[in-house]
């Protein structure tokens, strides 16, 4: 049994198993759920087992399969290569774990051996067996989209759950002092400076599901000189939100600790030379709260004399509203009370000023336990009230910066993540399809070399519609998108689309509409990405039939509405609020969550809109509108 929700890869795995003439292939399903009933069903020998499926995944599924049909062994066949998600397979009870990179050739034999030999161990990976004279475009294009990994700027690694550097790029070897090889299979704890509690830390709180992302900070371990980083650690999810493997970024932030150190010791000698220099105004007070003396401090900052202010109550100081409270007297009972007493808040000179002042209020006993008075010192501390408010606000600011790039992290580590996922089904596919036409060809019956052609188309469109989305999204982001202005006209539009949509989903129930003579003016291409992104979202995530028409705006008729709908379940009320945003994503899974964020950006450039219209009140029947002005010609006519 084959079972993957990828067709165009049943597809190329069945047609090898047949030419082979070693295997017969009973049946096949797309879902985890459908695994475990034709287990029931067939109970065959072997069952090769996708990881990552809708509804539910091979992890899942395969206790459930081995409990239905305790003699099947179950192949897990997986796009994910890392040595963790192996070790789970194999202790839930897989026979194997075989990668979807591994040759076809070579999957009959292992798939055979596992049947004739018992279980057989992880694939070891040494490197991609290429042979020169087999090396394509195709193979081009794949190596090409690795090094967006190998060739970031910035320090990346995949991590197992168990914290093993399995693959690593030489940003990250050149911020840890290391050659690339030396850091694959090294515990990631051991480059911590001796911080591992710190990675075992991060690994229980994504495990456990606390965090979605944990940020730690530590020192190189050998680094000279010394080095501290600061590591963003995001687990890769399968369809039913469980770590797969660790998605591990560094970033170095030696300078920036370096001057927050130095800054921190500018402040404290700032602060010491502000306490030992900064002039108190020390004076005595009776029991009752009189004056009794005096200093040159006092003086200064309150601005009396000793002549002046000798006798009077020390309530002067104190604005009126609390004079009338009776707040001085009240600190006096405090201070009495607990041995001192010590507050900040505006005083009154002399001249009316105020000024916000450091008070510390001491009761005075004599050798025999007598009160006899109070001790009062007061610094003037206005000056450094305006500084600490000034760096509250600073605070303030640098902590919303914090955010943002904690936030940029976050959405980049999800983002490559998934558009690693997203390449390697076709990329697969193209690569398995062109080794099996080149070596096989004559082999292949009609029908299945029009399947794995087919195979092939659709996974290239699906390449291409993703590079489309990443340019325009990239575009869109550095606000550098050229528009090609003409007068478009929206039936043809989306009859465009519709057949493109029909060629890419073959029997796919698409029906487009629309009233004539709509013309709007704008960049045909733009304008047709982003119908062709709505239709493909309503594909991937609705029901059939889809439907797309236009018609002039009921409310505005110089506008124009372009509606899809499907008679899918609609959108969750939680998802609607980010339905646009850069990289969301829904429970279905699959995408990048770029293609929504593009159709309200090239909307907007058109100085139109993208909204979502939910249905009726059980939730069904929502659509996505595309609103755009009419052109002024077909507006006046």
């Amino acid at each position: 049994m084959i079972v993957d929700d990828a067709a165009d890869v049943r597809t190329l795995v069945r047609s090898r198993l047949r030419l082979s003439g070693r295997l017969e292939v009973v049946g096949e399903g797309s879902t985890g759920v459908e695994a475990v009933d034709a287990a029931r069903r067939h109970r065959p020998d072997l069952l090769l087992l996708d990881v990552s499926m809708p509804e539910m995944d091979g992890l899942v599924a395969l206790p459930l399969i081995l409990d239905v049909s305790p003699g099947t062994r179950v192949a897990m066949y997986s796009g994910f290569s890392e040595d963790g998600l192996a070790h789970r397979a194999v202790a839930l009870g897989a026979a194997a774990f075989l990668e979807k990179s591994t040759p076809l050739e070579r999957l009959v034999d292992q798939l055979v051996a596992l049947l004739d030999a018992g279980p057989v161990a992880p694939v070891e990976r040494s490197g991609p067996e290429v042979d020169e004279r087999d090396r394509t475009v195709l193979h081009e294009h794949q190596e090409r989209f690795r090094e967006v990994f190998d060739d970031a700027a910035i320090g990346m690694a995949t991590v197992t759950l168990a914290g093993q550097v399995v693959r690593a790029n030489a940003a990250l070897a050149a911020l840890l002092g290391r050659r690339v090889e030396s850091l694959v299979g090294l515990p990631y704890a051991d480059l911590t400076g001796g911080r591992a509690d710190l990675v075992a830390d991060a690994l229980a709180q994504i495990l456990d599901g606390r965090s979605r992302v944990v940020q730690l900070e530590h020192d190189v371990t050998g680094a000279t000189p010394p080095r501290r980083v600061m590591a963003t650690v995001a687990p890769v999810l399968d369809s039913n939100g469980r770590p797969l493997y660790l998605f591990w970024q560094v970033q170095d932030v030696t300078a920036q600790r370096a001057a927050e150190e130095e800054l921190r010791r500018s402040e404290a000698r700032f602060r010491l030379l502000v306490e030992n220099v900064e002039d108190y105004a020390i004076f005595m007070l009776s029991p009752e709260g009189l004056v009794e003396s005096w200093n040159a401090g006092a003086q200064r900052i309150k601005g009396y004399t000793a002549s002046e202010i000798v006798g009077r109550h020390f309530r002067t100081f104190y604005p009126p509203e609390v004079q009338e409270a009776r707040h001085p007297e009240h600190e006096l009972e405090l201070a009495l009370r607990d041995g001192h007493y010590e507050e900040e808040g505006w005083r009154v000179r002399k001249d009316g000023g105020r000024f916000w002042a450091n008070v510390l209020i001491t009761a005075v006993h004599d050798q025999t336990g007598r009160h006899i008075g109070f001790a009062k010192i007061t610094r003037d501390n206005t000056e450094r009230r305006e500084m600490l408010e000034g760096r509250e606000a600073a605070a303030g600011a640098l902590a919303e910066a914090n955010a943002q790039l904690q936030q940029a992290a976050e959405d980049q580590a999800h983002f490559l993540a998934v558009t690693a996922h997203e390449l390697r089904t076709p990329v697969g596919v193209l690569a398995g399809t062109a080794e099996m036409l080149a070596a096989h060809a004559d082999e292949l019956d009609a029908e299945e070399r029009h399947e794995l052609l087919e195979g092939m188309g659709s996974s290239a469109a699906r390449l291409r519609r993703l590079l489309a989305d990443l340019l325009t999204a990239s575009r869109l982001q550095a606000s550098a998108l050229e528009l090609d202005v003409e007068t478009v006209d929206v039936g043809a539009l989306l009859d465009t689309a519709a057949a493109a949509a029909r060629r890419a989903h073959p029997g796919a129930e698409i029906e487009a509409t629309a009233e004539p003579g709509l013309l709007v003016e704008g960049d045909r291409d733009r304008l047709g990405q982003a119908v062709d992104n709505l239709v493909a979202n309503a594909l991937r995530h609705g029901s059939p039939p889809v439907l797309v028409w236009a018609r002039a705006a009921g409310t505005d008729p110089d506008t124009v509405e372009i509606e899809v709908r499907d008679a899918g379940p609609g959108v969750s009320e939680e998802m609607r609020e980010r339905l646009f945003d850069r990289f969301a994503t829904g429970r279905s899974g699959g995408g990048t969550g770029l293609g929504l964020y593009i159709v309200r950006q090239l909307a907007r450039s058109h100085d139109g809109e993208a909204t979502y219209r939910p249905g009726g009140a059980d939730g069904t029947g929502g659509s996505f509108v595309l609103t755009l002005p009419r052109s002024g010609a077909d507006a006046l006519g």
